[in-house]
């Protein structure tokens, strides 16, 4: 498959998941047939979504931003935000994060969103207009041509998404690009440790859901290095035992007990963190 292909099916499911969020049909999911059918995350299975948001944060968010959440972390909170910061979320979604970034960059700073799914980004807009919210500005574009000039937020946030570009080295130039020196990358993402079966690879359909795109994490630091970042780290947020990797893997049309086993403990949900050099050249 294409990296134009592969665009082209994340944008057709993320924007059917948007699409039965906004109809009130129950939990987005862009691993499953049906976003009613399947709990809210990037995985199939609840372990991959649970318990991510503490209430206190989403008390105030409408209801139609915590439905329309596919991520695998808070990267809003593991960001360490700062008030009076502007933060950049690749891949903002249904615009939870986007939000939650607001609220604590305060009104001094602002925060953006950037999404290539036109119903993702209604429905972001109409959350943003729901919760009151200003310092708050939706982009449409793609993760791999950020359309913003160099060097202008101070941390890039994403939440599951990068895994799922077929050009993930060009997602990470382009982090890099629109970043301030000593600007900070902080993003939750699906992560592997070790080779996965070929099968899971060429999956389309876990490749949406997150799983079969994923990088292996000796890969993900060495892209990050590459690309110019600094003190590249990825810290285990959760690992997925035998019973979440054979959920992952459920109505793939592929052996799930078998491949279950053979990916037991090596996807892992991880917070990604590095720096941009704080006189970067070019900078």
């Amino acid at each position: 498959m294409s990296t134009d292909d592969l665009k082209s099916l994340v944008r057709e499911k993320y924007g059917r998941a948007a699409i039965e969020v906004g109809a009130g049909e129950g939990a987005a999911s862009c691993c499953g047939p049906s976003a009613a059918s399947v709990v809210a995350g990037c995985g199939c299975a609840d372990p991959v979504t649970a318990d991510l948001y503490g209430a206190g944060e989403t008390a105030t968010l409408p209801e139609q931003a915590l439905r329309a959440s596919l991520g695998c972390g808070n990267p809003t909170l593991l960001a360490e935000l700062k008030p009076g910061e502007v933060v950049l979320d690749l891949g903002s979604g249904g615009g939870i994060d986007v939000l939650l970034s607001a609220r604590r960059v305060g009104p001094a700073g602002k925060a953006y969103g950037l999404d290539m799914t036109d119903e993702m980004l209604a429905l972001a807009r109409e959350n943003q207009r729901q919760a009151g919210v200003d310092n708050v500005e939706f982009l449409r574009g793609e993760i791999e041509d950020v359309p913003l000039p160099d060097g202008a937020v101070d941390v890039v946030i994403s939440n599951c998404v990068i895994n799922l570009s077929g050009d993930k080295r060009r997602v990470l130039s382009e982090a890099f690009r629109v970043l301030r020196p000593g600007g900070r990358f902080a993003v939750s993402d699906v992560v592997v440790r070790g080779e996965l079966p070929a099968a899971l690879r060429r999956n389309m359909e876990l490749w949406v859901g997150c799983v079969a795109g994923a990088l292996e994490e000796a890969e993900f630091k060495r892209l990050l290095a590459e690309v110019g970042f600094e003190n590249p780290e990825i810290e285990p947020t959760r690992i997925y035992a035998f019973e979440d990797a054979r959920d992952f893997l459920a109505g793939s049309g592929l052996d799930a007990d078998a491949l279950a086993a053979a990916v037991e403990g090596r996807v892992m949900a991880a917070f990604v963190r590095a720096t941009k050099p704080a006189a970067a050249p070019g900078a």
